[in-house]
């Protein structure tokens, strides 16, 4: 009996498709359980929310809740801002302008007038300048309205606010740091905090409805608005171990940088409800590290509900992204919700 080539070619080649076709289907994740928890918790979440997941290059997960709001409605971000000024200042460190030893007095002298300035910008990015603050509440973000702008701000933590330990010794999370950085940086440029961020981070990753503009004092830890789908280019491009679109952003030490853990729980003496039990690093909350100490799963959650993550293990960037008031409550939710998005996505770290 004769055999057919061609036929058993033909054959063949359906049996590989069909395959192939399978293996994928196998491949792809199912957020089935991601989708139950969100509308479950869609009052707790202020009935109002855009999940965005990224991974290899692409979203692979998105859902909105709530009335006219989507992946382009623009919002404030509260403390998410602080990730967003600590990349901005790791890029000064990048071009060798800044550097993260430097002492902050070196640029505003007033710090070593009334005996601050031995704070670094190490200290101002982990929030360790031991400098009196407040919680960070509602509150705070109205009595910023009395300063007319940042240098205003700042001369006001060098002259009128006491140290209470060290610097570099104990942690309390505060405006303080990372806003006497974006003033550094401003009078290292000469130029406005608001166009270095357009400039370096903004415009680059194409986070078009990304804004930190104010009528008073700009707000380099907690002023600025964003969108779901732009503050998710930001994940990515830190995900991506700072490329974006094929274009660096910032160098892949940078990133290692800010992703170190630069506390110990004993050095914490005020940390809000969204973060307690976690390190920090510069700008991002540590909640999960490896043995070196470098921060495996990421995080920068605001006051009002957004929560922007990094999972490195597994390969992707996450961010929920909300519109409303007091978002502390939240934690346990989100944090719930990322372990559905675990379970189908595996991990690559032992």
């Amino acid at each position: 009996m004769s055999v057919k080539p061609g036929l058993n070619c033909a054959k063949g080649s359906a049996v590989l498709i069909f395959m192939l076709f399978f293996q994928a289907a196998i491949a792809q994740p199912d957020f089935s359980e991601v989708d139950r928890k969100l509308e479950s918790s869609k009052k707790e979440l202020g009935g109002n929310v855009v999940t965005l997941i990224y991974k290899d290059g692409k979203i692979i997960y998105q859902k909105a809740l709530g009335t006219d709001f989507n992946l382009k409605t623009q919002a404030p971000i509260a403390s998410c801002s602080k990730w967003l000024t600590a990349a901005l200042v790791m890029s000064f460190v990048d071009q060798g302008k800044l550097s993260l030893d430097d002492k902050v007095s070196k640029f505003l002298p007033i710090f070593s007038k009334y005996s601050k300035g031995y704070i670094t910008i190490k200290d101002c990015l982990a929030h360790l300048t031991g400098i009196e603050s407040e919680p960070i509440r509602l509150t705070n973000l109205f009595n910023r309205k009395k300063y007319a702008s940042l240098e205003e701000e700042v001369n006001d933590f060098a002259s009128k606010k006491e140290i209470q330990s060290n610097p570099g010794l104990e942690f309390r999370y505060s405006n303080i740091g990372l806003n006497i950085a974006g003033r550094i940086l401003e009078v290292l440029s000469k130029r406005s905090f608001e166009q270095l961020m357009q400039e370096r981070i903004t415009r680059p990753l194409m986070m078009r409805n990304t804004s930190f503009a104010s009528f008073t004092a700009v707000n380099p830890s907690g002023g600025a608005v964003s969108t779901a789908s732009d503050y998710m280019n930001f994940l990515s491009m830190l995900l991506n171990k700072g490329m974006f679109n094929g274009k660096r952003i910032l160098s892949e030490k940078a990133v290692e940088d800010m992703n170190m853990v630069r506390t110990t729980p004993a050095m914490i003496k005020y940390a809000p409800k969204a973060a307690e039990g976690f390190n920090y690093g510069f700008g991002e909350w540590i909640l999960q590290a490896d043995e070196n100490g470098s921060g495996t799963v990421v995080a920068s959650p605001g006051l009002f509900g957004t929560w922007p993550m990094v999972d490195k293990c597994r390969g992707y960037a996450c961010i929920f992204f909300t519109k409303g008031l007091l978002g502390e409550e939240r934690k346990d939710i989100y944090l719930d919700i990322k372990k559905s998005i675990d379970e189908q996505l595996a991990s690559t770290c032992k």
